[in-house]
């Protein structure tokens, strides 16, 4: 079960994400991606844009080995270098997540990242089912 939980007495979502969402069953703990290619090489040095669809599609091949997909992601934490980039940042997240359904989400600005990214991502997915 996902069940979007929306409240008049606290502050309307202000871009792609829910202020929470209710969900029972199998729970997937994705670790924290960045954006490297499968081969394990950086794309899109320093290109925020870039860097995000690299990040997201990570992610995606990442809950399609588990059965999932963006639609069961119930909590995304994005972590960025620098916290100027979040409308970049926002824009290609919000071509991976439908507004209406989308997670729950907390963004933070982080002094560093692995391999000196500007973005990493971690995503929490409710998998239906046995």
């Amino acid at each position: 079960m996902r069940q979007i939980i929306r409240t008049d007495n606290a502050p309307a979502p202000v871009g792609p994400y829910n202020q929470a969402v209710l969900a029972t069953g199998k729970l997937l703990f994705v670790a924290g991606q960045i954006p490297l290619n499968a081969q394990g090489e950086l794309v899109a040095t320093g290109d925020i844009n870039g860097q995000t669809q690299q990040v997201l599609e990570n992610l995606k091949a990442i809950l399609t080995a588990a059965g999932a997909s963006f639609s069961d992601v119930v909590k995304t934490t994005v972590f960025l270098a620098d916290m100027n980039e979040f409308a970049a940042m926002n824009e290609v997240y919000s071509q991976y997540f439908d507004e209406a359904n989308a997670p729950a989400r907390a963004a933070v600005e982080v002094a560093r990242l692995p391999k000196d990214v500007r973005v990493e991502i971690e995503c929490i997915a409710m998998i239906s089912g046995d």
